[in-house]
């Protein structure tokens, strides 16, 4: 089977980026190392790269809708769940199914409270673990920075998700999020993150887009190759 030549279409897209220079925010300083750091200011205006993704909805429930459909393209299993209580039905029932023995979570309700109440035993991660001890954990269930509409993504940071290798480790992430964490698109994402930290970031923010996956070998999606396996999203109420 010959595989197609898609070299023109990406030198297409290079150059499509080129007309479009990228910002050279930090340049005086990156040219003079005892010059003092440049100021964390607002990032550029975002109007002209919205125009290069896909459109999202204004209201609430068209993004929720949109981000469902992308999770399901990128084969997260997204369930929205009326109350902690039902959220707490359906993690029972994915440690039942999948045969959990152990899971693993951070301090910040209500994520703690749902993963004590599986009544499997616990690892916290936010005083010290050993690595092993998270790798021997089936499920992680951590909170979240925010849900993108615009791309089924998760924003997470070392602050909002138990550091950086709770999200990694365990073969199944499962993240809880609140309605008022959907936001339209990744402008908006990172806005929010830039309220929320600066100028104190936190060590780490990451997008969570699907299960972990490659298809480097003959086009083969494989799924769980370099973190989690699965991937479930619960939006909470």
């Amino acid at each position: 089977m010959a595989i197609p030549d898609q070299r023109e279409e990406v030198f297409a897209r290079i150059r499509e980026a080129l007309r479009e220079p990228a910002p050279h925010r930090h340049a005086d300083h990156a040219a003079d190392a005892s010059a003092p750091a440049a100021a964390d200011g607002p990032p550029p205006d975002a109007d002209a790269f919205r125009a290069w993704l896909p459109a999202v909805g204004p209201t609430l429930e068209e993004q929720i809708a949109l981000f469902a459909q992308n999770a399901a393209q990128l084969k997260a299993d997204f369930r929205a769940v009326a109350s902690p209580d039902e959220a707490g039905r359906v993690l029972a029932t994915l440690a039942r199914e999948n045969n959990w023995k152990r899971v693993a979570t951070h301090r910040h309700a209500p994520v703690s409270d749902l993963a004590e109440k599986l009544g499997l035993p616990c690892l916290f991660t936010d005083a010290g673990y050993a690595t092993a001890d998270l790798e021997s954990c089936d499920a992680a269930i951590t909170g979240c920075d925010a849900l993108v509409a615009q791309t089924g993504s998760v924003l997470v940071s070392g602050r909002s998700a138990g550091g950086r290798a709770l999200s990694v480790l365990p073969p199944h992430h499962v993240v809880i999020a609140g309605r008022s964490q959907v936001v339209p698109d990744l402008a908006a994402a990172l806005r929010l993150a830039r309220q929320r930290y600066a100028p104190d970031w936190p060590s780490f923010l990451s997008f969570i887009t699907g299960p972990s996956r490659t298809g480097d070998i003959e086009r083969i999606l494989v799924l769980g190759a370099h973190g989690p396996k699965q991937l479930t999203i619960l939006l909470v109420g």
